[in-house]
């Protein structure tokens, strides 16, 4: 018992100190690995995305792109065809697409009533748009890539959802009726129909590798992301257009995009492309006279509350909210107080088994006195009580050493709340929010487990009691039962004349 409760604490101390001391050198080492010789630089191209709120404009077009067909576009999304049969819809970018190597990652729904949804949803990059055609609302012989999530089991093989990588020079005709086994170059299973949380895949065309991962949407975090194929040697036009399609047949789907981000990727070493030149006179003049718009209509919203709340007037407005900086400071502060108050308490556990421990020792060393005492002069004790002193001994020494670090890392996180209280918001990054967050879920473990080894672990002065044996059932002896069966017998006897009585005197009435 004493083992295991040393085993248990050490291990679970170690694993605390490990995380307070080695966070910042792993928050170095993948800040290193981020800027390794094989990682790409990333650029965002907003002339290729799209991405709510306010995604379409008042005249329900969305910038720098076209939609045709059944697409939809709204504030938040654009729906590329409704949950109608035989719907065709795609979106694709007003310009083309000119750099070597590239990132897309698409944020999207597929949501239906029937437990098999059709036809599907696709994401393109050919030299052409195909507005529309019979390949999932778009044109057939593409010349370029098209990335299929098929929702519909053509060839009747239940390999369906899944999604399929398919090339094209402008010759091949699509193989419908085998969902384009017999053309793809990668794929893998994965159903993304009617998922918890939106999906999201991100397509990395890097060094002649096309490589798919898939966000599964069973989960909010954005980042969970799996392997879904990847296809090598892949030589791919150098300009084209992004495109997204749709299209539904016998059975439907809602297929709705949520967000279409495009990177930019360059090789590590090489010369970033320079910044795009300013945009035209006339673009400046539209956004220009759209914000002025914005802005009278924001300073009569501010007249009419004024207005309506003569208290608050001469007043600023924006005092009255929290910033930024100051909600994140807040919680980075909310955060280390939780941290010293779970570190305090974890200390004052500690104590207690410390404590506990000791009135161990105690009571073993008093116990092996009195054996010594019993047993012939030059006797050695026995060898389990040397073991178990020696057990005790060690136990004590490891909550005497667990004891002083987290005194080290209470005074740590003080230390590091003064840090921040002088700094202000010069280290409330995100950084530092996790790192206390992590520090706080091994505490809490720690916490946890000590709380189960002091209800496990009884005092020395408590005795195991047996349970108590159940009383004996009491014999029934061969007199009293034949008395009891005479009495009985003599009132069903006396029950039946009383009847038969009755019976006789009510028949005189008759």
């Amino acid at each position: 018992m004493a083992v295991s409760i040393a085993k248990c604490l050490t291990a679970d101390v170690y694993l605390l100190i490990v995380s307070i001391l080695l966070c910042p050198i792993y928050a170095e080492i993948v800040a290193g690995s981020s800027t390794g010789e094989d990682t790409p630089h990333r650029r965002f191209e907003y002339k290729y995305s799209f991405k709510g709120p306010h995604l379409s404009q008042s005249d329900g077009s969305v910038p720098f792109w076209v939609h045709t067909g059944n697409a939809i576009p709204s504030s938040d999304q654009i729906r590329i065809t409704p949950s109608l049969r035989s719907q065709k819809g795609s979106v694709w970018t007003k310009n083309t697409i000119n750099f070597q190597h590239w990132e897309a990652e698409i944020t999207f729904r597929v949501s239906g009533r029937g437990r098999m949804g059709a036809d599907g949803l696709a994401m393109w990059f050919t030299t052409g748009q195909g507005l529309t055609g019979p390949v999932y609302g778009a044109a057939d012989q593409w010349n370029g890539v098209g990335i299929f999530f098929d929702s519909f089991d053509n060839d009747g093989k239940k390999n369906n959802p899944a999604v399929v990588i398919v090339g094209n020079n402008g010759n091949l005709v699509y193989d419908h009726q085998n969902d384009g086994t017999t053309q793809s170059l990668g794929t893998c299973l994965r159903d993304f129909r009617n998922k918890p949380y939106p999906v999201r895949a991100k397509i990395t065309y890097y060094k002649k590798t096309l490589t798919i991962m898939i966000n599964n949407g069973f989960t909010p975090d954005k980042e969970d992301y799996e392997f879904c194929a990847r296809v090598e040697n892949m030589v791919i036009p150098a300009e084209g257009f992004f495109g997204i399609s749709a299209a539904t047949g016998g059975l439907a789907d809602d297929h709705d995009v949520l967000s279409f981000l495009v990177f930019r990727l360059t090789e590590p070493g090489q010369q970033l492309p320079p910044v795009e030149q300013e945009i035209p006179k006339e673009e400046q003049d539209k956004y220009q006279e759209e914000f002025m718009n914005f802005q009278q209509e924001l300073d009569k919203k501010k007249e009419e509350f004024q207005k309506e709340h003569p208290d608050v007037q001469g007043e600023p407005v924006d005092d009255l909210y929290e910033s930024v900086n100051d909600r994140e400071i807040r919680q980075v502060f909310e955060g280390q107080n939780r941290i010293h108050l779970e570190i305090k308490q974890l200390n004052r556990q500690l104590a207690m088994i410390l404590d506990e421990q000791r009135r161990y020792v105690s009571v073993l060393t008093d116990e092996v006195s009195k054996r010594g005492a019993q047993t012939q002069s030059g006797q050695a004790p026995s060898q389990d009580i040397d073991t178990i002193i020696t057990t005790q001994r060690e136990v004590l020494n490891s909550l005497n050493d667990m004891r002083n670090s987290l005194s080290a890392s209470l005074k740590q996180v003080d230390s590091a709340q003064h840090v921040q209280q002088a700094a202000g918001g010069a280290l409330s990054s995100y950084e530092t929010i996790q790192h206390f967050n992590d520090i706080k879920e091994h505490l809490h473990v720690v916490k946890r487990n000590v709380e189960h080894i002091i209800q496990k672990n009884p005092g020395p002065s408590e005795k195991v009691k047996c349970p108590e044996m159940p009383p004996l059932p009491s014999c029934l002896s061969t007199t009293h039962f034949v008395v009891f069966v005479v009495i009985q017998s003599i009132l069903f006897f006396g029950y039946i004349m009383y009847r038969s009585q009755q019976e006789a005197a009510a028949k005189k009435f008759f």
